[in-house]
C-alpha cells in the first residue's frame, strides 16, 4: 500500500494531473464545475489510512449543465475509462461496481476500460439527491430544520477544484449556516433538551443508581457538545466524527476536559460538580455572543432541591424572545430541527422521510 496521504489532497491533484488534462484535450469548450463535497471522510478531513479500505481514492464530481446532460455525461465518462492512467500516486483510479449501499472499492487492473469514480451530475440533480431539494429554490425555515446537519456540513466541506458553471460556490455559500433567527430558535431547543435532564444526574445518584446518573450525564456531555458547536456557528457531524470534530471548536481546550472528567467521574457528586463547571462555561459563552442580556453563569439549586443546575430553560425563554421572523416564531414548542428530536441514524438517512417532516413545526403545539 503506497503512503497515506489525506483523500483531498489526493483528489486535488487527481483532478488537476490527470482529469482536467483529458477534458481540455477532448472538451474544450466544455463549461463544467468540479469538487469533492457530499460524502466520504476526507470531505470532513477527518481521514486516516484505514479510511483506503472503501470508497475512498482517486475521485472527483463533475457537474454539467442539463442542456445534453444525459449524452455528455456518457461521452466524458467513456473519454475518462479509455485515457485515465491504471493509477494515480501509487493508487488505483478503478474502482468495484457499487454494492448495494453505494460503496466501491479499488480494483487493480492491467487492461482498459478504467472503471473510474468520476462521478457527473447536473447541480439540481445533485443536491435533490443530498437534501431532496432544488438548490435554485428559496430556503424556508421548514428546509432549515430538517436538513440533517451532517448533510449540511458534507456539502459545505471539501474542496471545489474548479467552478466553471459559475453557481456551485454560490450554492455553498447559501448552505453555509442557519440565518439568524433558526438558529436562535436551535440554541434555545439545545438549552431547552439540557434542562429537560440536567436535575436527573443528582437525583438517580441520590437514589443510588450510580448507573443511570452516569447515562444521563453522558447524554448531557453530548448536549452540552452540541451547543458549543451551535454557539460557533458549525454544524455538527453524526457520532463517529463528533469528538474529533469539537475538537476542533475555540472552545474546545477549555471545555473538553472538563466533559471528559464529567464521564470518568465515579461518583454522581463529583459527576455533578464537574458538570456544574461545563455549565459555567458554556453559559459565559452564551453571554459572549449578546444575543440576550446577560444571565447568571454560576449553577444553583434545582428549585429547593439539592441539585446543581444552570437552569437551561431560562436561557431558552430569553433566547426565543430575540428571534424576530414571524415565521420562526410561531414554532411553539423548542423541539428544535431534524437533528434534536429524532436520533436515530436511519430515520435522518431516509430523506424522502426526513423532508416531510415539516408538518412537525406546523402541527405541533404545546398542549
Amino acid at each position: 500500500m503506497p503512503k497515506f496521504i489525506p483523500g483531498l489532497k489526493l483528489c486535488e491533484l487527481f483532478y488537476h494531473n490527470q482529469v482536467r488534462p483529458i477534458l481540455n484535450e477532448e472538451f474544450p469548450n466544455l463549461r463544467y464545475s468540479a469538487a469533492v463535497i457530499g460524502w466520504g471522510s476526507e470531505v470532513l478531513e477527518f481521514d486516516t489510512a484505514i479510511s483506503r479500505d472503501h470508497h475512498w481514492g482517486p475521485r472527483v464530481l463533475l457537474f454539467l449543465n442539463p442542456q445534453g446532460y444525459s449524452k455528455l455525461k456518457h461521452e466524458i465518462s467513456q473519454s475518462l475509462s479509455n485515457n485515465l492512467p491504471y493509477e494515480f500516486m501509487g493508487y488505483s483510479t478503478s474502482f468495484s461496481r457499487p454494492q448495494p449501499n453505494g460503496v466501491r472499492h479499488a480494483v487493480k487492473i492491467k487492461r482498459r476500460p478504467v472503471n473510474h469514480m468520476v462521478q457527473i451530475f447536473t447541480l439540481k440533480s445533485f443536491f435533490e439527491a443530498r437534501l431532496k431539494f432544488d438548490p435554485s429554490k428559496r430556503i424556508e425555515v421548514t428546509d432549515w430544520l430538517t436538513f440533517p446537519q451532517q448533510r449540511l456540513l458534507e456539502l459545505v466541506s471539501g474542496e471545489v477544484y474548479h467552478d466553471g458553471l459559475g453557481t456551485l460556490r454560490k450554492i455553498r455559500a447559501k448552505l453555509e449556516f442557519y440565518p439568524r433567527d433558526v438558529w436562535l430558535y436551535l440554541l434555545a431547543a439545545q438549552w431547552t433538551k439540557i434542562s429537560q435532564e440536567e436535575a436527573f444526574v443528582g437525583r438517580t445518584g441520590d437514589v443510588g443508581d450510580e448507573l443511570g446518573s452516569q447515562v444521563v450525564a453522558s447524554r448531557l456531555v453530548r448536549e452540552i457538545m452540541k451547543l458549543a458547536f451551535l454557539m460557533e456557528k458549525k454544524y455538527a457531524p453524526y457520532s463517529k466524527w463528533l469528538g474529533s470534530a469539537f475538537g476542533k471548536l475555540k472552545i474546545g481546550n477549555k471545555l473538553g476536559p472538563v466533559l471528559q472528567d464529567v464521564l470518568l467521574a465515579k461518583t454522581w457528586k463529583t459527576r455533578e460538580r464537574k458538570l456544574a463547571q461545563a455549565y459555567s462555561i458554556v453559559a459565559r459563552q452564551h453571554n459572549a455572543l449578546k444575543i440576550t442580556k446577560p444571565l447568571p453563569t454560576n449553577v444553583t439549586k434545582y428549585y429547593g432541591r439539592p441539585y446543581l443546575v444552570i437552569h437551561g430553560d431560562a436561557f431558552a425563554s430569553s433566547i426565543r424572545k430575540a428571534i424576530r421572523d414571524p415565521k420562526v416564531k410561531s414554532i411553539k414548542p423548542n423541539v428544535g430541527s431534524i437533528d434534536q428530536f429524532i436520533d436515530s441514524t436511519d430515520v435522518l438517512q431516509q430523506l424522502s422521510v426526513v423532508r416531510r417532516l415539516g408538518l412537525v413545526y406546523e402541527q405541533l403545539d404545546e398542549n
